[in-house]
């Protein structure tokens, strides 16, 4: 948190710094009498500022959190989950589809597979039916079998419907497909 509080303040700096050499001196005289008639001392203003950037700083970070990790064994790969698929959560996690399971039924999960900061569902169009995939949340771990691979609308949400099963859904865009979704299924593995 610490880190981004810098990189704000740093950023507002540069801003200000900037825009200071473009005002002239008479401006400059200005604004003192202006600061002066409302009784307002720079550092007040600035130190308002500075927690109100603190508090929107707080808010987001606390938003955001990893509530498990998704692993791919046949690409190697481990990747975070946090809930929610807004484009800031999937810019940095797998997003958890908020109306499915996180751990009975129907788990539900979206990521971006190329164009993005994070792409974790870049080789997902090479699963094949029978490829594990590794689920663990809330020091629970489950393992899943593909058993579907389809390409479906981006308006069909069927595929995260409640389940009696465990299962997994795996929901990804199809490349230069933009009404399209590449859509995986696993299946527990017993």
């Amino acid at each position: 948190m610490s880190i981004n509080y810098m990189w704000i303040t740093i950023s507002e700096q540069k801003i200000e710094y900037g825009i200071f050499n473009e005002i002239t001196q008479e401006e400059i005289a200005e604004n003192e009498i202006i600061h002066k008639e409302n009784n307002l001392e720079t550092e007040e203003v600035i130190e308002e500022q500075t927690e109100e950037n603190i508090e929107v700083i707080k808010e987001v970070t606390e938003e955001i959190k990893q509530i498990g990790i998704i692993k791919f064994p046949i690409f190697n790969l481990v990747a975070p989950v946090a809930e929610g698929t807004t484009e800031e959560i999937m810019n940095r996690y797998v997003g958890h589809f908020e109306n499915t399971s996180l751990w009975d039924g129907n788990i539900g999960l979206a990521a971006h597979n190329r164009g993005y900061p994070v792409n974790y569902f870049a080789n997902i169009k090479d699963l094949q039916i029978g490829d594990e995939i590794i689920y663990e949340v809330e020091e629970k771990t489950r393992t899943y079998l593909v058993n579907e691979i389809t390409i479906i609308e981006d308006t069909d949400w069927s595929y995260l419907q409640e389940t009696n099963d465990n299962r997994i859904t795996l929901i990804t865009c199809v490349e230069n497909e933009p009404s399209y979704r590449r859509c995986i299924q696993g299946i527990e593995k017993k």
